[in-house]
């Protein structure tokens, strides 16, 4: 599940994105348009300016603004700044890797192997849409139909 803060940064970059090449983009204003707390889009933007992701401006005609082309930003590079990883399980992380806690081996897991699956096809698509995709082309996206099983789980 991705954490407010990484819905929050994604919300703020799509916004500058939506603005980008029109000049700095005051605080404010992106916090207001996406119902963000203004101290924590600070915090957020701060990260995201330390990753190179925006640039900032202090003053009356300051703000912020990407510091690449939306096209050159993919939601995958945000979920890893702000989550830190895209795995499921820290044992399924690349970067982030944790032994998962009172688990048996990871060569006889089978939770494990399926997690590095999901991590990966996770990968593949995030790191594929860019800030710049247009709504409609993501709407257009299509998943392979999954089949749930009928015992009492929630479709």
């Amino acid at each position: 599940m991705l954490s407010q803060r990484t819905r929050y940064a994604i919300r703020a970059l799509l916004h500058l994105a939506d603005r980008y090449g029109g000049g700095p983009v005051q605080l404010g204003e992106i916090a207001e348009a996406q119902n963000i707390p203004a101290k924590f889009l600070t915090v957020i933007l701060s990260e995201m300016k330390r990753a190179g992701l925006v640039e900032t401006m202090r003053g009356k005609v300051g703000g912020y603004w990407l510091a690449r082309a939306p096209g050159e930003i993919t939601y995958g590079q945000i979920v890893r700044l702000t989550r830190g990883s895209l795995a499921l399980l820290p044992c399924a992380a690349r970067l982030a890797y944790t032994p998962c806690e009172n688990c048996i081996t990871e060569s006889q897991c089978r939770l494990h192997a399926v997690m590095l699956k999901v991590r990966d096809e996770t990968a593949r698509l995030l790191d594929t849409i860019t800030l710049a995709e247009p709504l409609a082309d993501l709407a257009e996206v299509q998943l392979a139909p999954v089949d749930l099983p009928q015992a009492g789980l929630p479709s």
